[in-house]
């Protein structure tokens, strides 16, 4: 743990929240403190410390009396949006998403999400998921949300973990952590903290003379001094509900914007002598929040790593991995190369040994093992089996089925199509609602005329055909088994198997025509040649004469002056 830069850091926090001061002239520990009670207190703290750091005994008790309250009720004016703070993807996922995965482990008896702006939309995400929703209108701060979210909450509660819905990078470890540590402490609250280097934007946690945790005090609402400090608040807590309700109540809107602060009721605990612990996040990103699109962005680089780092550690190589973007459940075999600046995106899943060249896009599509995809295709919904060959700048739509040994070639298109084993389509072809029979080889410029403006019609081409190339399928059509469509040719019948099917206008050919043309050409530039200049019309001719006659007399009346 880093985040106050010394070793004894865990220590110390849980010391001064359960609100013990270790002897200022000897080293902390057990015996810096001057009585037997306060050693025993102080030994509390250590083990709230451990939990802290995660130690192999950590104790984790039920999470039954447990309700987590996701706040996601903000528009997010910062984001300049008309869709909610909450709604934003990051890493693949909308925020509010990752915010309530990551709270499904703890197990807790109610995940209930205080929606506002928006909250058809938040509501409907957050019940997808399982959560509860609960509307705060109008949205009069922190305070009064949860005010809101105890009219929802289970009866039986007496914890509640409250997390801002814009906290994607949360993990789940850390929030049972917090859970551990907040029990084993007895406290009243526990908030989980973390110190930045540039802490804007976050509520600032204020300590006493002391080091115990005396407030927390949002930027908004924070003097020069208190912006000062770097120890933020996550907006994470956990509290113990008897001793939060009377706090709540006591609540005031005595700031600039007449809100209730929930960041409030950690000063009125500390008033009336409750215990309020904080505890370090492991990882100080986890409590970055997005208020502003660069937040978005740095939240969305870091997924992005993650993803990258765990198919590495799996086997996978992955050239330049800051320019790769690979959504949380994408899965990848081992030995398999991803290229840079691909985009590996929603539920695609890459077998073992292939290769994804440079700019490629895969979205819910189905890779085999020892494929490669070329360069710059687009491969969407669809399934590609062993051994076949994309690409590249070859582009699969929904329900295109690539079988194994197949080659799709650059400037493929294939929509709602199976093309068989062996297969091949190389250059410029289009295939829509076809199917194509093994070994079948589909020359270039190559369409299947699927649509006639009212409907989608099949085209069925059997094994081992061959079609010319800037062939015209008009569908419905069959082309049997062994057949031959000659180049050029536009089907608008079966082709019977082991036929040739010729659909084109009869050629005709003129001996000397070429030669006759050019002798043609050649005498008409000749007589161009020798033409003469076209004379100026008499109009023209007069009034160039009179013009100069004007030019004589005034020349001579010159002279004579």
């Amino acid at each position: 743990m880093t985040a106050h830069g010394i070793k004894c850091t865990d220590f110390v926090l849980a010391a001064t929240g359960a609100g013990l001061r270790p002897a200022p002239t000897e080293k902390p520990g057990l015996h810096g403190c001057a009585t037997r009670a306060e050693r025993r207190k102080l030994g509390e703290a250590v083990s709230i410390a451990k939990d802290v750091r995660g130690s192999d005994n950590t104790f984790r008790m039920p999470a039954a009396d447990t309700v987590i309250v996701i706040l996601a009720a903000g528009k997010g004016t910062r984001m300049r949006s008309d869709l909610a703070k909450v709604l934003h993807r990051a890493g693949g996922r909308p925020l509010l998403e990752h915010v309530i995965r990551a709270s499904q482990p703890v197990k807790a008896a109610q995940v209930l999400a205080v929606v506002g702006h928006q909250a058809e939309e938040v509501g409907a995400l957050a019940g997808s998921l399982g959560a509860d929703t609960v509307k705060q209108q109008p949205q009069r701060g922190t305070g009064h949300a949860l005010q809101v979210a105890r009219r929802a909450m289970r009866k039986s509660a007496k914890l509640v973990i409250v997390v801002p819905g814009d906290a994607p990078l949360l993990r789940a470890e850390t929030l049972t952590a917090l859970l551990d540590t907040h029990r084993r402490g007895e406290a009243a609250a526990t908030i989980l903290s973390a110190e930045l280097n540039d802490p804007t934007d976050y509520g600032r946690v204020v300590r006493d003379s002391e080091g115990r945790v005396q407030a927390v005090v949002e930027e908004k609402a924070a003097t020069p001094e208190q912006r000062a400090i770097r120890e933020v608040n996550s907006s994470i807590y956990c509290f113990t509900l008897e001793k939060l309700w009377p706090c709540l109540n006591a609540l005031r809107p005595n700031n600039a914007h007449r809100e209730l602060y929930l960041t409030d009721a950690i000063a009125l605990l500390r008033q009336r002598n409750e215990r309020v612990l904080a505890q370090v996040a492991p990882d100080a990103s986890e409590i970055l929040g997005c208020n502003t699109r660069a937040n978005l962005a740095d939240v969305d680089r870091i997924f992005r790593a993650r993803k990258a780092a765990e198919l590495m550690e799996a086997g996978v190589t992955i050239y330049l991995p800051e320019t790769v973007v690979i959504d949380p459940e994408v899965s990848a075999g081992p030995d398999t190369v991803i290229d840079p600046c691909v985009q590996l995106l929603g539920k695609t899943r890459i077998g073992a040994r292939c290769t994804i060249q440079t700019g490629s896009v895969l979205r819910d599509t189905r890779v085999d093992d020892d494929v490669i995809i070329g360069a710059h295709s687009t491969l969407d919904s669809s399934r590609v089996g062993n051994r076949a060959h994309v690409g590249p700048f070859a582009r699969l739509r929904p329900g295109a089925d690539i079988r194994a040994g197949a080659h799709i070639g650059n400037f493929v298109e294939v929509k709602n199509s199976v093309v068989h084993e062996g297969a091949k389509a190389g250059h410029l072809t289009y295939l829509g609602d076809a199917s194509i029979g093994r070994e079948a080889n589909i020359g270039a410029g190559t369409i299947t005329c699927n649509y006639d403006g009212v409907a989608k019609h099949e085209t069925t081409i059997g094994n081992r055909v061959f079609i010319g190339s800037d062939s015209a399928l008009v569908a419905p059509v069959r082309i049997g088994d062994g057949a031959y469509v000659a180049a050029g040719s536009t089907i608008t019948e079966n082709v019977p198997a082991d036929a040739l099917g010729v659909a084109r206008g009869r050629q005709s050919n003129k001996p000397g025509w070429a030669a006759a043309r050019r002798r043609m050409m050649a005498r008409a530039r000749r007589d161009e040649g020798r033409k003469k200049p076209k004379r100026r019309s008499k109009a023209v001719r007069r009034a160039k004469l009179k013009a100069r006659r004007r030019a004589k007399r005034k020349s001579r009346k010159r002279t004579r002056r």
